[in-house]
């Protein structure tokens, strides 16, 4: 299986590639740089791999939730290469593939990333068969004080909604999380990781229906909104 994956839904911008048995990436934090480093990331991968884009089999896409402008890139990229390849997109969550950076230590994931306008976007994990997590629930946007969990008692949390909201979110935990990182991002590694065994099980999709997930019904501010008119 040869397997390029991208994501581009926060600060971070990275690409890796699965091919065989390895796992190689290119990952930056590099905010408003995405346009331009998506493409040579993904050519230096094959690259270093001695592959040609012909033999890719799937491309796998963080499809949010995130930044608009990085989920849009991210899918625009994948379904333009996928197309013209005509092979299939494999979608993932970047909330799922934040998680997958939580440690295995039996507590449940709480992947948080910075929404902006005072909300998180937030996704509940377990790591499940084959060491990839699974979700606990639906996926939101919220104020991280309105934060709801699920009835479980020891949780580990990550993301930029931590490092942000942090104090918020530990009112809405039972008892201190078991560990917490607030300056992770999600990985295209993770998004390659979460991808294969849905492309091994048939459950790729053509490029059009490679759709973003914004959660929010709005995600654009007018300039009235955005000076706070």
């Amino acid at each position: 299986m040869n397997l390029l994956a991208i994501e581009a839904a926060t600060e971070a911008c990275s690409v890796a590639l699965l091919y065989g048995d390895a796992l190689i990436d290119r990952s930056e934090l590099a905010p408003r740089r995405h346009a331009e480093l998506v493409l040579p990331m993904a050519e230096s991968l094959l690259a270093e791999a001695g592959l040609a884009r012909k033999q890719l089999d799937a491309i796998a896409v963080g499809q949010g939730p995130g930044a608009f402008t990085g989920v849009r890139l991210a899918i625009s990229v994948a379904q333009g290469l996928a197309l013209a390849l005509g092979i299939p997109v494999v979608p993932v969550s970047s909330l799922a593939a934040l998680a997958m950076q939580a440690p295995k230590n039996g507590a449940a994931i709480l992947a948080a990333i910075d929404a902006r306008r005072e909300e998180i976007y937030a996704g509940t994990f377990r790591f499940g068969f084959g060491g990839l997590v699974e979700p606990l629930g639906l996926e939101h946007v919220l104020p991280a004080s309105e934060l709801i969990l699920p009835q479980v008692e020891t949780w580990d949390v990550l993301g930029t909604g931590w490092g942000t909201y942090g104090e918020a979110i530990r009112e809405r935990l039972p008892s201190p999380p078991r560990w917490a990182d607030g300056d992770r991002y999600p990985q295209a590694r993770d998004v390659a990781l979460l991808a294969a065994p849905r492309f091994a099980a048939g459950k790729g999709v053509a490029p059009e229906q490679a759709l973003p997930v914004y959660l929010r019904d709005k995600v654009a501010l007018t300039l009235e909104e955005q000076r706070g008119v």
